[in-house]
């Protein structure tokens, strides 16, 4: 492993970063610099705003002149995405203003690194050449689910949406195919508990002492011995619509963890060969009074299954 210095920098706060605390500003900006040491030199005097000594909790202002001092980073091999990566998501972007992004996301690719996963969305995005100087997830979506992820360009975006999300003034809709024909509308509250197994692997179920759930689903076509829907949240547990969906004797086609095995086999032979989920529509309005509906096409390899269906 390698390592490089960086050198003495000045940066002017803008309005993406306004309200943002210098530690975390700094974390941003230093991902491979231990937060133990970054908490070091701001305590020395080393990061000034202003030209002025600030504690861990000053709260950036736009125009402030921040000094950041020399830090030893160390490289590791993988310390970049790949380069088709990022051209891939910069590709996926669907929606972009000065205030959010919104993109498709990839089946198959986290929101986030972590857990053996070097770069998610949010890591290689950074890495893009556009240049953002702030961005952060608003919500996440599960790495075999694909569709609308929406990303904040400000941190007052973010906080505005994070208010929006705690007040289910977000509305979210997907569409997935489940085994089974599902008769008419229905609305599943069941609640739900997030379980840690041996292995390190996360597994939900339902139970009474669960965290309340709301998910509505309705059918949008029948086929043979499968059903096609929409699915509302109006809550964001993980693996919400999976979980309600097994529970309700309806379990989602391609679903590894909680799908039905031979129902998953047939689908195979079909050309199946990730879950068929999609976050395919967003829309909220903003505190500026200005509404967004999101939508994010269906991917080619689940409109296929549905054609050959």
């Amino acid at each position: 492993m390698s390592s490089y210095k960086t050198k003495v920098e000045i940066v002017s706060v803008t309005d993406a970063c306004e309200s943002q605390r210098i530690d975390n500003f700094m974390f941003i900006r230093f991902k491979n610099v231990p937060k133990s040491k970054i908490y070091n030199v701001i305590r020395k005097g080393e990061v000034r705003v202003n030209k002025k000594r600030v504690s861990p909790s000053y709260k950036l202002r736009i125009g402030d002149s921040v000094r950041l001092p020399p830090f030893v980073v160390e490289k590791t091999l993988n310390f970049k995405p790949k380069e088709e990566k990022i051209k891939q998501l910069e590709h996926a972007i669907i929606y972009e203003d000065n205030c959010l992004l919104a993109l498709n996301k990839p089946y198959g690719m986290a929101s986030h690194g972590g857990s053996g996963i070097s770069f998610g969305v949010i890591e290689t995005l950074r890495a893009s050449h556009v240049k953002r100087p702030y961005l952060e997830l608003v919500h996440r979506l599960d790495r075999d689910t694909s569709g609308c992820l929406l990303l904040a360009k400000k941190r007052s975006t973010l906080r505005s949406l994070h208010e929006l999300l705690r007040k289910g003034e977000i509305t979210k809709k997907y569409i997935t195919l489940v085994k089974g024909i599902w008769p008419k509308e229905r609305a599943i509250d069941l609640p739900l508990i997030k379980n840690q197994m041996r292995s390190g692997e996360r597994i939900v179920t339902v139970g009474v002492l669960g965290k309340s759930t709301l998910s509505i689903f309705r059918p949008i076509k029948f086929f043979k011995e499968t059903t096609l829907l929409e699915v509302e949240l109006h809550t964001g547990r993980t693996h919400q619509i999976r979980v309600h969906a097994l529970a309700s004797g309806f379990p989602i086609a391609g679903d590894e963890k909680y799908g039905n095995k031979d129902f998953n086999r047939y689908l195979k032979t079909i050309g199946l060969k990730r879950m068929f989920l999609h976050a395919y529509s967003l829309s909220f309005i903003l505190p500026t009074g200005k509404k967004l509906e999101i939508t994010a096409e269906l991917p080619k390899e689940l409109r296929n299954i549905y054609e050959k269906l």
